[in-house]
């Protein structure tokens, strides 16, 4: 009973062993982890001083700060995961600054035709 019981022990710690040893992070993750930084460093370069997406933009950056810090320690998961928030919300910081960029031209496209409007309506009120 007890050579059975040593064995299963052994047989146990064996087993779990390989596990102990995946402590580091794969180069998959790594490389998500650069892919990130270089997400969040285009985003930098897209919104300038913008304050659009500037809130994506830091929240990008702590996550990219997270995964490079879960890289260091050998925490796979949370290195994967903080780099894949980090791109996700770099590429929404990005697509906020866009939008607003978007939406000041349909301002400007509005205002001008309330203007040529408003001309065209005393072009004709003069002509009467």
């Amino acid at each position: 009973m007890r050579r059975s019981r040593s064995a299963f022990c052994l047989i146990a710690v064996a087993s779990l062993s390989p596990l102990a040893g995946c402590g580091g992070v794969s180069e998959l993750t790594k490389e998500n982890v650069n892919r990130a930084e270089t997400a969040v460093l285009q985003a930098q370069q897209t919104l300038g001083g913008s304050e659009d997406g500037a809130v994506e933009l830091q929240r990008a950056r702590d996550h990219l700060a997270a995964a490079k810090g879960a890289v260091a320690s050998g925490d796979e998961k949370p290195a994967a995961t903080h780099a894949q928030q980090a791109h996700l919300d770099a590429e929404l910081a990005v697509a906020r600054a866009q939008s607003a960029v978007a939406r000041k031209a349909v301002d400007e496209v509005h205002a001008g035709n309330k203007m040529l409007s408003e001309e065209a309506q005393r072009s004709a009120t003069d002509l009467q």
